[in-house]
């Protein structure tokens, strides 16, 4: 039977022939989707056309209007019909209302749910001003029967009421949506999730057509038609598997939703759903911003140009990294950024955006999308560093990382994440989908990171540790084969891949045996510990299980089971320790090294060689193992004669001059037999944080006069920073710093743990200076935004501090960074 047979026969036959045409309809399998739930909404204006025509034969003025998502032509099988009956006053209210009981009650009869309502045009366009959501269902009004001119006028007043009003009423709707939001979850990450109320549900999808009927923005296109015919299928499959109006996908009916769709089963199911509901979710996201930034513009722009004295002012552009900039409240792509000649720029942009704790431009993310070239194999330091940098930036990374994944960008560095993405976890303790767990455990770790020696290998490997759940069998034996081609894609040297490898593959090693295990018994601890093989990998692995736990839910992590991880921890540790570590050999200085320390002690001042490598270093022969990764930046070696303040003062000089340091070494170097006296040797590798680097010899001549006093570096920081606006950006973990034991017999050792920022460096050179210690060596390194420096000290008398003052010396350093 054709759709035309099946609209004649329920003209024809009253209610009982459309409950039995709808029937027909609904149990045709070769019709689904929207061609069928259009068809129900044709077979449904049909028969309440008849109803309607049959009584108002001596009525004028008078139409039937369909509102809501039967305005929009959709009617799942259940859908309830969202009716207004619309007259213009002039008939009298006795037939009006005798003519509303011949059309409600057949619907009531047939047991269809019916949300109804008699207006006058005028009473409607008030109805809507007083009641948010009576004005978004009469956005979609559409004519059914009756008089056409009076609907018309009623849709033309309304969307004029809705674009005059919008300024007010789309803060309130977007306050309306994130409540509803509140109340109902994610349906991204659900496993029982509202389809229409949840957020990226169809309620979403219905404020983003209000939005753009407003003309003041529009939601990104791109995949949300899609998205939302994908969660009208669902629903649609959802009312036929339970024959009842319902919007929630129960696990129960799962199994049989996915059927009635043709899915292989219920995850594949929600995999979809989720799917959808990102692009709707990030849709909202990416809208709402454009509505504020619209807003406020809209506020300002009359003051700005009677301040002005008329014209457009130029939005003001602050840079953040090299071809990022920030504009209006987003991180958008400089004017001489060149994405098709930069293929970090990503990585780079999506870094500073977290740094700043600020979002992503939606078309400079689609313009990375359309035109960076992959990245190398493996990837160059920078790509690493700035990837270290966005996980390590906390709660900030996630709208970031969200919005590089919306363009396919995350997929593209990290082809195995697909295997991930939107994957559900059917266990009651996980509250997130797989790839956004491994995200959240990233965040968790940021706070960790004063906790480890290895930063970057934390925050990598809270990345990495489930990426297996995207294959077959166990997810830590998977992981920890895809974890060592990802870490040698990243660009990681053999040691630190086994590392993550360890880490990945056993990942619930501590929880598990902590949980489960006897810890008095020494062969539980021994087997740990051959597992874990060395102090480095169960610092990291202490750290990694604790953020996996927090990421996983409340219910994953308590008092009880820290304190049985710890307790676990330390006696690993016991066994690991072992003989005491011997104190590494100083390194023989190279030929150039030993000729500026003999220049700068003949010439009593500062001697500087700045290097860029112009050409990437060879590939090792397969039988060679590779050695450290390349350094970032540029080398920069100094040389001075042996005094204080010297550590303060080349650190304050490059800060001035916006130069990131991203490692350092410093030591004194004796020098060769016939010179007596000695020089310090600085081996420091430094980028620009923008622009280009400064000439060797303005860098001379500010650290002549940093080291003669007649410099003010802590003053010339400060104006600076005081002369650009504060942005909120993220907040970091406190500065750590401790006193490492049994480190070195020859000095002290000083760990400090901070969030890298212009000035760290030159701070703490103040503070060693100012405490009367002497630097002996320092061995400072910049993993991500964390900097990880060690420095070895002695008093005056040239031996190890007593381990009172160490202590106090490292309680002072950490007061003083918290400052």
């Amino acid at each position: 039977m054709t759709s035309t047979d099946v609209r004649t026969e329920a003209e024809d036959s009253g209610p009982s022939g459309y409950a039995a045409a709808r029937l027909r309809l609904l149990q045709e399998g070769a019709r689904s989707g929207p061609p069928r739930r259009s068809a129900l909404a044709e077979l449904t204006d049909d028969w309440l056309t008849g109803l309607f025509d049959a009584g108002a034969e001596k009525l004028r003025g008078v139409s039937l209007v369909a509102v809501g998502g039967y305005g929009r032509g959709e009617l799942s099988p259940r859908s309830d019909l969202d009716l207004l009956l619309l007259h213009d006053g002039g008939a009298d209210s006795g037939a009006i209302a005798s003519l509303a009981d011949r059309i409600w009650y057949p619907i009531w009869d047939l047991g269809l749910d019916l949300d109804h309502s008699v207006r006058t045009p005028a009473e409607a366009r008030r109805t809507a001003g007083e009641d948010l959501k009576v004005q978004l269902g009469l956005l979609d009004a559409r004519h059914i029967a009756g008089d056409l001119g009076l609907t018309a006028s009623l849709r033309t007043a309304v969307l004029a009421d809705w674009r005059n009003q919008a300024p007010k009423r789309l803060p309130e709707l977007q306050e309306l949506c994130a409540e509803r939001a509140e109340r109902q979850g994610e349906l991204q990450y659900l496993l029982e999730p509202d389809l229409k109320e949840a957020r990226g549900g169809l309620r979403d999808a219905t404020a983003l057509r209000a939005v753009a009927a407003s003309w003041l923005a529009d939601a990104p296109r791109e995949g949300l038609a899609d998205a939302r015919k994908s969660l009208l299928d669902v629903r649609d499959a959802l009312h036929l598997a339970t024959g009842r109006a319902t919007d929630r996908l129960a696990l129960q009916e799962q199994d049989q939703v996915a059927a009635e769709l043709g899915l292989l089963d219920a995850d594949t199911l929600l995999r979809q759903v989720y799917e959808a509901a990102r692009v709707v979710s990030y849709a909202s996201d990416v809208t709402w911003r454009e509505v504020g930034r619209v807003l406020r513009s809209r506020a300002v722009r009359p003051r700005l140009r009677a301040m002005l004295g008329g014209g457009k002012p130029a939005p003001e552009r602050s840079p953040l990294a090299e071809g990022v900039v920030e504009q209006d409240g987003e991180v958008v792509l400089a004017r001489a950024a060149r994405p098709d000649r930069d293929p970090v720029l990503p990585l780079r942009a999506a870094a500073a955006a977290a740094q700043a704790g600020l979002p992503l431009s939606l078309h400079a993310v689609r313009r990375m999308a359309a035109t960076t070239r992959p990245l190398p194999t493996p990837w160059p330091a920078e790509a690493r560093q700035q990837l270290i940098t966005l996980l390590g930036s906390g709660p900030s990374t996630i709208e970031v990382w969200e919005a590089l994944e919306a363009e396919g960008l995350i997929t593209r560095l990290l082809p195995d994440w697909e295997r991930v993405r939107c994957r559900p976890q059917r266990n009651a303790v996980h509250i997130w989908t797989v790839d956004r767990h491994l995200i959240e455990t990233a965040v968790r770790a940021a706070e960790f990171t004063r906790r480890v020696h290895r930063p970057d290998l934390l925050l990598v490997s809270a990345l990495l540790h489930d990426i297996g759940k995207g294959w077959p069998g166990d997810h830590s034996v998977a992981g920890e084969i895809i974890a060592r081609d990802v870490a040698a894609r990243i660009g990681f040297d053999r040691t630190d891949v086994a590392t993550l490898a360890t880490l990945v593959r056993h990942h619930l090693l501590l929880i598990e045996t902590a949980t489960r295990r006897d810890l008095e018994d020494p062969a539980t601890v021994r087997s740990v510990a051959e597992a874990v093989g060395s102090q480095g990998t169960l610092e990291l692995l202490h750290a990694l299980t604790e953020a996996d736990a927090l990421a996983t839910g409340p219910a994953a992590w308590s008092s009880w089971r820290a304190s049985l991880v710890a307790d676990l921890v330390k006696r690993v540790s016991a066994v690991l320790a072992g003989d005491d570590p011997e104190e590494p050999e100083a390194a023989a200085p190279t030929a150039e090294q030993e000729r500026l320390a003999i220049e700068a002690f003949r010439t009593g001042g500062p001697v500087l060689a700045l290097r860029a490598q112009t050409e990437p270093p060879a590939e090792p022969s397969p039988e060679e193992a590779p050695g450290e990764p390349e350094p970032l930046g540029v080398e920069l070696l100094i040389a001075v004669p042996d005094q204080k303040g010297v550590l303060p003062a080349v650190a304050g000089v490059l800060a001035m001059h916006r130069l990131t340091v991203r490692t350092a070494e410093l030591r004194a170097l004796e020098l060769p037999d016939g010179v007596s006296g000695s020089v310090l040797l600085l081996d420091w590798r430094v980028a620009a944080e923008y622009g280009s680097l400064p000439q060797a010899a303005r860098l001379r001549a500010d650290l002549v006069r940093a080291l003669d006093g007649s410099l003010d570096i802590a003053g010339r920081l400060a104006e600076r920073d005081a002369a650009y606006p504060r942005r909120r950006g993220i907040v970091a973990p406190a500065a750590r710093v401790s006193v490492a034991p049994a480190a070195s017999r020859l000095a002290t050792v000083i760990e400090v743990r901070a969030h890298d920022a212009p000035g760290l460096l030159h701070r703490i050179g103040r503070a060693l200076e100012d405490a009367q210690v002497r630097v002996r060596s320092a061995h400072v390194s910049t993993l991500g935004a964390n900097a990880v420096d060690a420095f070895y000290v002695t008093g005056r008398e040239g031996v190890p501090l007593p381990g009172e003052q160490a202590a106090s010396l490292a309680r002072a350093l950490e007061d003083t960074l918290r400052e």
